[in-house]
């Protein structure tokens, strides 16, 4: 559809205080809106957004090439198109992209997920609980991007609003009506959200990380919590860790509006009772207050997963039928990049995980190390500009919790990974009597190396960069994947 851009106007006037319209000739049809002068196509709207490395003016001509129509933008670049003004384009091209797109948010169930752990795991079981159901379900996270017809690889975990809008839109067009989405602290902080609303929002943890962002701890959490305040319709139910300071927090400002799950605490709206896990998966009961119990079982393995289905099970129970929860949990897909097992032809098993915070590596290992009565080896590194007080921590985990530890590379960027890794071998040698250890930096000779060293019985966790399919090294993406590595080990 396309809609006059008077319209575009009324939608965004009210998020504006100021705002100028200049070069107005007629009243132009709408009927796209972007960010990236590379999409440009007949009746768009360009949204000039500066950036750090570039600034969305700068491609304004280029826009109008291409068939823009009109801008958006913060100072009138002077192409001859018409311009509206505003004092930041972030804070309006949300509700400008909802408006064009018919406001597709309010046609879906809106299903958010955000913290620092569990959110993609969660997404799935989420995802495969409401088709379950009966319910065409779209996916916007970290791994992919579902449509509900077409399944791509996702570029970020929340891009910019007026993509959001566009997937949301051909959600509705190919009949969705719900849509589960993991929303970063990024993405919330940025107003990558604007224009959409939440029916369930979810909080799964808070850890040590993006703190290169947020600075602080109080900060990431105020990030987080902007889904439960920003961003939701009125009425909403969601859920939130009850067995987090900061889930708690958000359960006391909100205890009408949000349901608190636990594995331990017995005051939370849900918890589990029992559960138990090996290789083959999990199998948990879960009680919630005033309902009868639901005895689930997972294919998922590991404790961290008792929590992701925990989690969402909390979330959606009551909007769908027990039949449907038992079900979906049952047929939730294995999940590219967490907890991936490959078993190898002695007996060994390897998991490719995408913990890369210390908290995270602490579940992966402690996890693996219940699976197993063999040896736990761990491949690892860390990024470089990211929060650096995070590598002698992993050191000091994977030195009390893995047998042998092979430090290696995970996107330097512009950093030494020589250097990160010796930061991280720093933690390892607080551990006295801890696990033995080696560097490898070429991340693909070590994890071969590690898959190499594996007797029948032993786990290989190759963990930090989950499903990514690169190595960032100054400036540059080199093509690489964990899995694929493994599996290529798997076929020599």
């Amino acid at each position: 559809m396309s809609i006059k851009l008077s319209e575009v106007l009324a939608a965004i006037r009210g998020r504006t205080p100021s705002l100028e319209v200049r070069n107005t000739v007629g009243d132009p049809l709408i009927g796209d809106v972007v960010s990236d002068s590379r999409q440009v196509g007949e009746g768009t709207l360009f949204c000039c957004i500066r950036g750090e490395r570039s600034d969305g003016h700068d491609y304004a001509a280029e826009a109008r090439e291409r068939g823009a129509l009109a801008l958006l933008c913060e100072r009138d670049p002077g192409v001859g198109l018409p311009a509206i003004v505003v004092p930041s384009v972030r804070d309006v091209m949300g509700d400008a992209a909802a408006a064009v797109y018919d406001r597709p948010a309010e046609k879906l169930l809106m299903v958010g997920v955000t913290g620092t752990n569990g959110k993609t795991t969660t997404t799935y079981v989420l995802r495969s609980i409401l088709q379950a159901a009966g319910i065409r379900t779209g996916l916007l996270g970290t791994i992919v991007e579902s449509d509900g017809a077409v399944e791509r690889d996702a570029t970020r975990t929340t891009p910019e609003s007026c993509v959001v809008q566009r997937r949301l839109a051909d959600m509705v067009r190919n009949r969705c009506a719900a849509c589960v989405m993991e929303t970063s602290s990024h993405g919330l902080t940025l107003g990558r959200l604007l224009g959409a609303s939440y029916d369930v929002p979810i909080f799964t943890n808070l850890n040590p990380e993006h703190l290169d962002f947020h600075k602080e701890m109080e900060d990431y959490f105020q990030a987080k919590r902007l889904l439960f305040t920003r961003y939701v319709k009125p009425g909403f139910l969601g859920a939130a860790n009850g067995d987090d300071p900061y889930g708690r927090r958000l359960l006391e400002e909100a205890p009408e509006h949000l349901r608190g799950f636990s594995m331990a605490a017995e005051d939370t709206f849900a918890r589990v009772s029992r559960w138990s896990t090996s290789l083959k998966g999990t199998e948990m009961r879960v009680e919630m207050r005033g309902l009868s119990p639901l005895d689930l079982m997972s294919p998922l393995s590991g404790e961290f997963n008792v929590w992701n289905v925990l989690c969402a099970v909390t979330a959606l129970r009551g909007r769908v039928s027990d039949e449907a929860i038992v079900r979906g949990v049952a047929l939730t897909p294995q999940v590219p990049g967490r907890l991936e097992r490959y078993v190898l032809p002695n007996g060994a098993c390897c998991f490719v995980d995408f913990a890369h915070t210390p908290a995270a590596l602490k579940s992966l290992l402690t996890t693996v190390r219940a699976l197993t009565k063999g040896r736990v080896i761990s491949v690892f590194g860390h990024g470089g500009g990211r929060y650096p007080l995070n590598r002698p921590a992993l050191g000091r985990v994977a030195g009390e919790l893995a047998d042998h530890v092979i430090v290696t590379m995970d996107n330097p960027r512009d950093e030494d990974p020589a250097k990160i890794a010796g930061e991280i071998e720093a933690g390892i040698a607080e551990v006295r009597d801890g696990a033995s250890h080696e560097v490898i930096l070429d991340r693909g000779e070590a994890v071969r190396r590690g898959l190499e060293r594996l007797s029948g019985g032993d786990v290989l966790t190759v963990s930090g960069k989950g499903p990514e399919r690169y190595l960032e090294r100054c400036g540059k993406r080199t093509p690489y994947n964990d899995a694929e590595t493994v599996q290529a080990w798997l076929r020599a």
